[in-house]
This record gives C-alpha cells, structure tokens and sequence, in this order.
C-alpha cells in the first residue's frame, strides 16, 4: 500500500537552505556565525549570542575601543573525525563575533553569563558627570 506524504513548501525551503550552506562550506567560505540578539534597556545595553554545545571555558569576552568581541574555541574530538555527515548545521570549533558598543556604554562594568547555552553580555550606561562649579582663584 502506498503512503501519501503531504507536501510542505517550507519543508522543500529548508532542504534548498542545507544545500545552498553544503555547497558554500565546500567551496570554503565560513560557517554560519551565531545568532545574537542585541538590545538597549533605560540602564544598559545588552548582547545575548547562542552558543548551544559550547561550555563556558571554551568562550572568551573581550572588550576594547568600545568593541565587544565573544569568540568560541572548541576542541575536536575523536569522534567527530569518524563521522560522515550527510548534512552539518552545528556551529563549527571556532567562531568570532564583533559588536560596536556605543559611547555611553561603561566598558569598565561589562557582566557576562552564561547559561543554557546563551551568553549574556551586560554593559551598564555611564552615568553622566554632573556640573561642578568651579572657584576661580587669584595669583
């Protein structure tokens, strides 16, 4: 007896997106980078990137000049050397993303978490100086 599959567009979609991303990682272009989301509350300004089958050890966050940079370093494993993929989506065993952090974000107070595969990266707004009157003084 036959079986009817229902056929899905967005099905077909994805099938074309893995090949198209096959056939850019063997003409040697870069993998995919991490999603991120990057938003501004009333106090701070905040990078959220996924790093799903990474461990915290394996990611570094640094700043400078008002740019954050998160990169992800894993190690290969023995395993993953027998392996013959039909299709690979995973993140690869490095990556390097670069965010611009505006002006007013106080780079000495950067707060990084990592949990459930995500790493939050928290920048507190500067708080502005207030005027200060100043004496003026004689010779």
């Amino acid at each position: 007896m036959a079986v009817l599959d229902k056929w899905t567009p967005l099905h077909e979609l994805e099938l074309v997106e893995r090949r198209m991303r096959n056939l850019f990682n063997a003409a040697g272009f870069p993998a995919p980078l991490p999603a991120a989301d990057v938003y501004e509350t009333d106090d701070e300004f905040v990078v959220e990137l996924e790093a799903p089958g990474f461990e915290r050890e394996e990611l570094a966050v640094e700043v400078t000049d008002h740019t954050l940079t998160i990169k992800g370093t894993r190690k290969e494993t023995t395993e993953e050397q027998e392996k013959s993929f039909r299709f690979h989506e995973r993140l690869e065993r490095a990556f390097e993303r670069r965010f611009p952090l505006p002006v007013a974000a106080d780079e000495e107070h950067l707060e990084a978490r990592f949990e459930r595969g995500v790493l939050e990266v928290r920048a507190p707004k500067a708080v502005a100086a207030k005027p200060r009157k100043v004496p003026i003084g004689s010779k």
